[in-house]
């Protein structure tokens, strides 16, 4: 999960890495309240999952209150990047010396969280490396011991850095660490990391992933992400430890499996063969009856979708549990609906039978391509 850069500013500020001091806003009716404990300048950034704001116009400077108030009305709503712009953070704006950039990423290659760092922040760390190699830094950092203060002098020494910021410097990437991992992040990064006027270190801009599969234990952002969620049925599926995946907006069949490789093959053939998938769902493992039945009920709520395939290798998720699901479905007013069923593995033969008593619009097949032509001759019935 992908924090906006606010959230990852709470967090940094949580583990005392100071930031600008700033507000987020949604509307601009109280921004002479919401802006009052600021001062002027200000910088004005649009809060979106998109990196580039910048270039793209959505970072903006202002002066005073008027101007502020005006480019809050030019970005609020605003599309940029593609993305439609809901929430800004207007902070103070920095007045800046020495940019620097600092992140800490778990490195799959070297099975360890790495620290980067570089002399040269605010641009896009892969600009440096192809522009400047020599200054950009990696150290793994062995997790029996942490980030040691060697660290911070190491990096000291090879860039000469002003040893007056040694202190905070060392203070940052320690909490920077601690952060990262009481938080499951994969990805925290601070760039730029800036040297102010009034000789600070700042964190100027941030941003951080979670592994989504870490959420259970940090019920706030478990919050944040639902909050920013706009697809209600993913959120309701969430509930049920679902997966739903909006892929089309003028998509008419939906593609229900017990695994995203499974998802994924499906929706490939559906696709070569000029039909449109609206949506997914992955079960997971050991789907019972009652949740299968669940999950139908939840892709047909998307009133789009008229059809929809199941494909289920049984192993945990039996075919009779799979079986069982359907009938529960169409019993509960889903006769309209069409349903393309391929399961195998436990329970076949039984699963097949109670699918096979169901009624015409649920169709039984052996194989993924089958029920793809299956799914392609109902269109053409129509």
């Amino acid at each position: 999960m992908k924090l906006m850069e606010y959230k990852g500013k709470e967090l940094l500020n949580k583990y005392n890495i100071d930031t600008q001091k700033g507000v987020v806003i949604d509307s601009i009716e109280n921004i002479k309240d919401d802006i009052s404990g600021l001062k002027p300048p200000f910088v004005i950034k649009v809060q979106i999952m998109a990196g580039g704001r910048g270039k793209a116009g959505g970072i903006k400077f202002a002066d005073d209150l008027s101007s502020a108030i005006e480019v809050n009305k030019l970005l609020l709503g605003a599309t940029v990047k593609g993305h439609v712009v809901k929430k800004l953070l207007i902070a103070e704006k920095v007045e800046v010396g020495s940019e620097w950039y600092m992140s800490i990423i778990l490195d799959r290659s070297y099975k360890y969280p790495m620290i980067i760092f570089s002399p040269i922040g605010g641009i896009d760390i892969e600009e440096t490396a192809k522009d400047s190699p020599g200054k950009i830094i990696k150290i793994p950092i062995n997790p029996f011991l942490g980030v040691r203060d060697y660290i911070s002098r190491y990096i000291f020494n090879q860039y000469k850095l002003p040893r007056e910021y040694y202190g905070s410097f060392n203070l940052i990437l320690s909490n920077l660490y601690k952060l990262f991992c009481e938080y499951d992040c994969t990805l925290v990064e601070i760039n730029p990391l800036v040297i102010t006027s009034d000789k600070k270190l700042i964190a100027v801009d941030c941003k951080m992933d979670i592994d989504d599969n870490s959420l259970f234990r940090h019920p706030d952002m478990a919050s944040y992400r639902d909050s920013m969620e706009e697809n209600e049925l993913i959120i309701l599926a969430r509930k049920y430890n679902f997966l739903y995946i909006p892929i089309t907006n003028n998509g008419d069949i939906a593609v229900m499996s017990n695994g995203s490789g499974m998802i994924m093959s499906c929706i490939d053939l559906i696709t070569k063969n000029k039909m449109k998938v609206g949506a997914a769902l992955d079960l997971g493992g050991g789907a019972t009856s009652d949740r299968i039945s669940e999950a139908i009920k939840i892709i047909f709520s998307n009133k789009k979708i008229s059809s929809l395939f199941i494909s289920v290798f049984g192993g945990i998720t039996r075919c009779d549990e799979v079986a069982n699901g359907v009938k529960g479905a169409i019993d509960s007013n889903l006769s309209d609906k069409f349903l393309v069923i391929r399961i195998e593995g436990t329970n076949k033969e039984i699963g097949l039978q109670i699918l096979k008593n169901i009624g015409s619009n649920v169709l039984s097949v052996n194989s993924i391509s089958e029920g793809v032509k299956a799914l392609n001759g109902r269109r053409h019935l129509k």
